[in-house]
């Protein structure tokens, strides 16, 4: 029953993802994909996989812990943050805050995961935004 429940609301997500992935405004100078689409696919893909779970769903499913439920929330929390700051931190420090402390999360080490979170987001900057020439968040330090 848990996992019928689960895939109706990955479904009810899906809706709603693609709702608002309509509700985007289109500019006049755009590439011929446009920004609706990758959130329509990714939307998509939820939408199915909640279809398959409440399709066929597990005879005994196994939920994990409270205290993973707890880290699970945690995670949440981490990434609603990270959207609220990045405007003003910029894309480097706060990816480097929100992917030290999944990292931790993950298993790593304090100082591991530290490092991890430096170099995941200075690898992510150098990628998307001085080889592709994206536009990411600037921050007081002007990256």
């Amino acid at each position: 029953m848990s996992d019928r429940i689960l895939g109706g609301i990955c479904v009810a997500l899906a809706a709603f993802y693609i709702w608002g992935a309509t509700q985007i405004q289109l500019s006049f100078i755009s590439d011929p994909v446009g920004p609706r689409t990758f959130p329509i696919i990714i939307a998509v893909l939820v939408g199915l996989s909640g279809l398959a779970i409440m399709l066929r769903p597990d005879p005994e499913p196994e939920w994990p812990a409270m205290g993973r439920f707890l880290e699970i929330a945690a995670a949440v929390v981490v990434l609603v943050a990270y959207a609220q700051v990045l405007p003003e931190l910029g894309f480097v420090i706060s990816t480097a805050f929100a992917a030290g402390f999944l990292s931790w999360r993950l298993g790593a080490g304090p100082i591991q995961a530290t490092i991890a979170g430096i170099l995941i987001a200075v690898g992510i900057y150098v990628v998307f935004h001085l080889i592709l020439g994206l536009s990411l968040a600037r921050g007081p330090f002007g990256f």
